[in-house]
């Protein structure tokens, strides 16, 4: 069995991969309501979504540094990383312990392309057809919702001291477009963001990941701004695959 996966590399397998270990929060998420979950033997510690997951089954590290010994006894036949979240350096090593999977994602249409091959990998091609069905209706009708809605000049701030925030090339970013939301960080990647450049923003937005940020940060800046300040849900800005399904009625309450 041969496989391209979403860097373009060849992944080969004897057979249907059974022992699978994500190193990939959302893409856990998606491969439980793929209906694999009996398949998975690892996760990381910030695989939380279902909640139960972490007390079931082994954790073997975080995203960008794993247990690789741990990783051996567990036997996998599969694992899969994402280019961004994990280093070039684990998917090296793993490559060392069975064939390793990598998502690369920066929009929706490449989100919709990984649930779809992950699908195919897995022999579970009609679920992954009706996820993505759900979240290409999901974002039909927010389309509809969002043609009227004004444009407005936004940062997205993910980190604090220093500031940082989601710049352009990212799935954020992608996202905040979706939302008719401008960017106003023209920088590439997360690059820091200083309290004068976010004057020119009408909406900051604070994430709930990876930085906690907290209604004191909300009022902090608040006194430094003139611009909406709010938190939101940095799941639902962040996490690509299934999740997106419910994302789009996330996105509603922020317009209304």
């Amino acid at each position: 069995m041969t496989f391209k996966d979403q860097l373009y590399r060849t992944v080969r397998f004897q057979s249907l991969p059974k022992r699978i270990i994500s190193l990939v929060p959302s893409q856990t998420e998606l491969l439980i309501d793929l209906g694999l979950k009996t398949s998975l033997v690892g996760i990381t510690k910030f695989c939380v979504h279902p909640k139960e997951l972490r007390k079931e089954l082994a954790v073997v590290g975080g995203t960008k540094t794993v247990h690789y010994d741990k990783i051996r006894e567990l036997q996998p036949d599969l694992i899969i990383c994402n280019k961004e979240e994990n280093t070039l350096e684990m998917v090296q090593e793993l490559e060392e312990v069975c064939p390793v999977w990598v998502s690369d994602i920066a929009n929706l249409e490449e989100s919709l392309d990984m649930i779809e091959r992950l699908g195919d990998v897995m022999d579970v091609a009609d679920r992954a057809s009706e996820i993505i069905e759900n979240i290409t209706l999901e974002k039909e009708a927010f389309d509809r919702l969002i043609e009227t809605r004004p444009l407005k000049k936004v940062a997205y701030l993910i980190w604090k001291n220093p500031y940082m925030a989601a710049g352009t090339d990212t799935f954020i970013h992608a996202l905040l477009q979706l939302n008719n939301f401008q960017n106003i960080i023209s920088e590439t990647r997360y690059p820091e963001a200083s309290v004068e450049q976010l004057y020119e923003a009408d909406l900051i937005l604070l994430s709930t990941e990876p930085f906690p940020f907290k209604e004191s940060d909300v009022s902090e800046l608040k006194n430094q701004l003139n611009g909406e300040v709010r938190i939101v849900d940095g799941e639902y800005f962040s996490w690509y695959g299934s999740r997106l399904g419910k994302a789009f009625a996330y996105f509603k309450t922020l317009h209304e």
